[in-house]
């Protein structure tokens, strides 16, 4: 199983941009997933989350600026951050939730990370 991100970039503080998240190889089903920031010097901070259900979760830093969102097609997760702050820097991570194996057990994967500079 992999979980490749992209999309992050260097934005002016007031933009945006959309981070993503591409789940690969074999599994039965994806139970969640989430966004993590981690800067230097600190630990990886939850973001965001949703589930199977289409149930999400925010912290509330980025509840109203950013959303998140799942294409189950493409087992690949969104995250549309808007009214960037430049607090909002950091190196933002996908962790997935996905059931292997059989019988299937849901385990905790991380994708490699993707950098988010936001300039005042």
């Amino acid at each position: 199983v992999q979980l490749q991100a992209s999309g992050g970039g260097l934005a002016q503080a007031g933009g945006s941009l959309r981070l993503s998240c591409a789940a690969s190889g074999h599994f039965s089903d994806i139970v969640s997933k989430a966004w993590y920031r981690q800067t230097p010097g600190s630990q990886r901070n939850f973001v965001a989350s949703i589930r199977s259900d289409g149930a999400t979760l925010y912290q509330d830093s980025e509840e109203g600026r950013f959303v998140i969102s799942s294409d189950s097609a493409k087992n690949t997760m969104y995250l549309q951050m808007s009214k960037l702050k430049p607090e909002d820097t950091g190196v933002y991570y996908c962790k997935g939730r996905l059931r292997t194996g059989k019988p299937p057990i849901a385990d905790d994967y991380w994708g490699q990370g993707t950098q988010v500079t936001v300039s005042s």
